[in-house]
């Protein structure tokens, strides 16, 4: 893995937000990426607290962690700190 943040990054970038159409991190919503050894650290949010699609987005960004290469353990962590606001979003 010659760069596992960014191979963990683009796994991201495979889930979509079923509301909006457009993936995680192009919405802003993944606030930090750590990868030490084998173990993946992601810090998440969505776009309001309570949102009724946390599992669905929480599992997916698990399940697409997990299987990047090199990678045998994932912990997400979801915040609402800072708050999501649109301005995080990439320009489409």
């Amino acid at each position: 893995m010659s760069d596992p943040v960014a191979a963990v990054r683009a796994a991201l970038a495979s889930i979509i937000d079923p509301e909006t159409g457009r993936d995680l991190v192009a919405m802003g919503m993944i606030y930090d990426i750590a990868v030490e050894g084998d173990t993946a650290r992601v810090t998440m949010t969505t776009t309001i607290r309570g949102c009724p699609l946390s599992g669905l987005l929480r599992t997916g960004a698990e399940t697409a962690v997990a299987a990047v290469p090199g990678i045998a353990k994932v912990e997400i962590t979801m915040t609402w700190d800072p708050p999501w606001t649109p301005d995080r979003m990439q320009p489409l």
